[in-house]
């Protein structure tokens, strides 16, 4: 499927003058609006429907389900979309969500002419088939191409790199429990891994498990050697840290605790590495995917932080 980035490359143009031809604004050269329409027609590109509704929208609303089971990652997502939103003159109409049929609930609500455009934050469950067009960010399970992701893969390598450089070699993952980010996170460990000559073993890999706590718990009873642990976030490195110290593991000295997303760190919580995301970023790439000059197929980085 085409998209605004390929119209662009073929009639020459920047996307941001394709967005201006599509929705009918002024101020554009003939020459250019020319090319755009040919390209269109030949793609046979069609703008989204959330970026033909924020061209024509009437509420100046952006809803935003926030579906994220932590306190302080929901408060820097919504942050960090506010600010982005309110440099466009568009308001955040927020509402919660704690699984997929509250999520459909929301969407329901939401469509029916509250706001002009929805977006996903955060989700951890499977999510529900939609009929509205709705943006996802940083969900475990959601469209590609309607999708702002983290690079998870490059996250897991980066992790096992710098803890091989550290002297850890016996390295445990508690996983993702499903999903394109547990798939991602595992191929990206596994390579690292090899590349760092450091044997696979199954053992030190936990999936699927509900909770932290159930899952650090099969990994400690199974009485295989890790003397470090990737964990998905800094809310479970936290719990990790904690239950670690229950069982009499030393951390950082027996154990040395990995977070491969610690961009929610709350003051007072103990420093550990991690990788972190730019909220900001993620919800600048939001509101441009929002007013359909985003490129699906890009991956947010993150950035290794290391006390």
């Amino acid at each position: 499927m085409s998209n605004i980035n390929d119209v662009a490359r073929l009639a020459q143009v920047s996307k941001a003058t394709v967005s201006r031809v599509l929705s009918g604004s002024r101020g554009v050269k003939e020459a250019s609006r020319l090319a755009v329409l040919r390209a269109a027609d030949a793609l046979n590109y069609k703008p989204s429907a959330i970026a033909r509704s924020l061209t024509n929208q009437t509420t100046h609303c952006i809803g935003v389900i926030c579906a994220t089971e932590h306190v302080q990652q929901s408060t820097g997502y919504l942050q960090a979309l506010e600010k982005q939103l309110s440099q466009h003159r568009k308001h955040l109409l927020l509402r919660f969500a704690s699984d997929a049929h509250a999520v459909t609930q929301a969407v329901d609500e939401l469509s029916g002419g509250l706001c002009d455009a929805l977006l996903v934050v955060g989700a951890r469950f499977a999510l529900p088939e939609m009929q509205e067009e709705v943006i996802f960010i940083d969900c475990l399970s959601a469209p590609a191409a309607l999708s702002i992701s983290c690079d998870r893969r490059f996250a897991a390598q980066t992790a096992v790199e710098y803890l091989s450089r550290h002297q850890r070699r016996d390295i445990a993952l508690i996983n993702f429990s499903g999903g394109e980010a547990a798939q991602e996170t595992l191929l990206g460990y596994r390579e690292a891994a090899e590349n760092h000559l450091i044997p696979f073993n199954r053992q030190r890999v936990i999936e699927g498990e509900s909770s932290l706590r159930l899952a650090l718990q099969k990994l400690i009873n199974s009485g295989v050697k890790f003397n470090a642990l990737l964990v998905t976030d800094d809310a479970q490195a936290q719990e990790a840290m904690a239950m670690l110290h229950d069982y009499q593991i030393r951390v950082p000295e027996q154990v040395l605790v990995f977070s491969l997303d610690g961009t929610t760190r709350l003051p007072g919580q103990a420093a550990i590495p991690a990788i972190e995301y730019s909220l900001e970023g993620i919800a600048r790439r939001a509101v441009a995917r929002l007013l359909g000059l985003g490129d699906p197929s890009d991956r947010v980085r993150g950035t290794l932080l290391c006390d």
